[in-house]
């Protein structure tokens, strides 16, 4: 019984490890788009989403106000709200899926990110900056607003939308972009 239980934290102790180390390495160059081929890519958006890309990699202001009147202005769109932090090591590892998820699917769904609990505006646009998406995120120092539209104080947290407004809530970082864009499809998109 000690053994199996030393075994298990071996194996959880080595996947975090891992996990730290995939996330620090961002992607090579080459394969990261800019802000402007990303809104190229995303011209003919219907207005709201239009909106919404006009903004790529901006950290905005605003609190539940504004966050729940950009989110009346997508009524009737799906909507995945990403929160996260520049600190978080899950979150980072997860921003390629995002980056190229938002591509993909940016179209006909909504992405918005919520940057909550970092303490400095600077990390979080240094971080956007080296690694942009094709959304806006506001800015949460606090981490109210991330724990309102989440229901967790944790780091990182999805919560998708489909387009009657039915919530779905994910706890934990998507590794891969097939994953995020499965669960896009599953509670945004086909809900």
């Amino acid at each position: 019984m000690i053994a199996l239980g030393g075994a298990l934290v071996v194996l959880l102790v080595v996947g975090l490890i891992e996990l730290a180390g995939s996330s620090t390495t961002p992607p090579p160059a080459s394969s990261r788009l800019t802000l402007a081929q990303m809104r190229a890519r995303l011209a003919g958006s219907p207005q709201p989403l239009a909106e919404l890309h006009a903004q790529a990699g901006q950290l905005i202001s605003g609190g539940t106000a504004e966050l729940h009147a950009r989110l009346s202005s997508l009524r009737g769109h799906p909507v995945v709200i990403n929160k996260w932090a520049s600190w978080c090591e899950p979150c980072r590892a997860e921003f390629a899926a995002f980056q190229r998820a938002s591509l993909s699917q940016g179209r006909q769904v909504a992405f918005i990110g919520i940057d909550s609990g970092d303490s400095s505006r600077a990390d979080a646009l240094a971080f956007l900056r080296s690694f942009p998406v094709s959304y806006p995120s506001y800015y949460d120092k606090s981490g109210r607003l991330g724990a309102a539209v989440t229901d967790s104080t944790f780091t990182p947290v999805t919560v998708f939308y489909d387009s009657r407004g039915a919530q779905f809530i994910h706890q934990g970082p998507y590794l891969s972009q097939a994953k995020l864009e499965e669960d896009v499809r599953r509670y945004a998109l086909d809900a």
